[in-house]
């Protein structure tokens, strides 16, 4: 499933912020001890041109101990969305991604296999550096599939939130 932009049913979603403005925005910290996959989805409105610098750290517990930036690539896909495209394209892996430097709405996804962090960490954060404009906002979406599929039904967001 590696690099791949398919995610399938059964994901389950929390919300980790937004909309919040872009200037220095630290996302809620999720737990990913139960889970296999999870999509970190970005949603940015910017009605002011500018770039948006963002990261994913990982930590010892939703608290945030130990919180660093992630040091292993991941797959990420980014696109603009307008009236006349709705493409995310898949750019090459890295540990951060900084958007264009455009006015409306942008989309990021980050891919996160939690085996990805080591074995002392396994909670994230997104992390959106100080834009400069007031009138720009994301939104953070974590979809998280579930170790356990046979779960799903029975899970509460707070079971990924809850160290």
């Amino acid at each position: 499933m590696a690099n791949s932009p398919f995610m399938p049913q059964g994901l389950f979603p929390v919300s980790g912020n937004g909309p919040v403005i872009t200037g220095g925005t630290t996302s809620d910290y999720v737990s990913l001890k139960n889970v296999q996959m999870c999509w970190v989805v970005l949603h940015f409105q910017n009605a002011t041109a500018a770039t948006d610098a963002t990261t994913i750290e990982m930590a010892t517990d939703v608290a945030g101990t130990g919180s660093t930036p992630i040091t292993n690539v991941v797959p990420i896909w980014y696109g603009v969305v307008s009236t006349t495209s709705t493409q995310l394209a898949a750019i090459t892996p890295a540990v951060s991604y900084t958007t264009a430097d455009v006015t409306g709405t942008k989309i990021m996804i980050f891919q996160i296999d939690p085996a990805s962090l080591g074995s002392s960490y396994d909670c994230i954060c997104v992390k959106v550096a100080n834009s400069g404009h007031a009138t720009n906002y994301v939104s953070v979406m974590f979809w998280m599939q579930p170790r356990y599929e046979s779960k799903v039904s029975s899970m509460s967001a707070t079971e990924f939130i809850v160290d």
